[in-house]
């Protein structure tokens, strides 16, 4: 790795660490506030304040998150809100198979219909 290379990296970590987001999280939020509403909304979720946690996973892009809120969903089978979170996440392995369940569901009805 060349000492440029290097030096841009680190400027770009910053306090934050690599830390996975969406591509079009709010950008008027710097990066620290972002890390101190992801640290909030983790403290929500565990709380099971998952609508409050949700929003702010939203509007700060966290994959992470987005993918908790995700699974929560999942498992209480609500598979379109876990979908939607998965997708804003960017998760295709989370979402790649809901899609194909989706997808057998619609078809399965239409040859119902024939």
């Amino acid at each position: 790795m060349t000492d440029e290379l290097k030096k841009q990296i680190d400027c770009k970590q910053g306090q934050e660490g690599f830390i996975k987001v969406t591509d079009k999280p709010v950008s008027a939020l710097s990066a620290q506030q972002r890390v101190v509403l992801n640290r909030k909304a983790n403290v929500l979720f565990n709380e099971g304040k998952i609508d409050m946690a949700e929003r702010i996973f939203i509007t700060t892009g966290y994959s992470d998150g987005l993918t908790r809120v995700g699974d929560y969903y999942a498992e209480k089978k609500e598979y379109i809100k876990a979908l939607k979170m998965y997708l804003l996440a960017h998760n295709k392995r989370k979402s790649d198979p809901l899609l194909e369940k989706f997808a057998s569901l619609v078809s399965i009805m239409l040859k119902s219909e024939d």
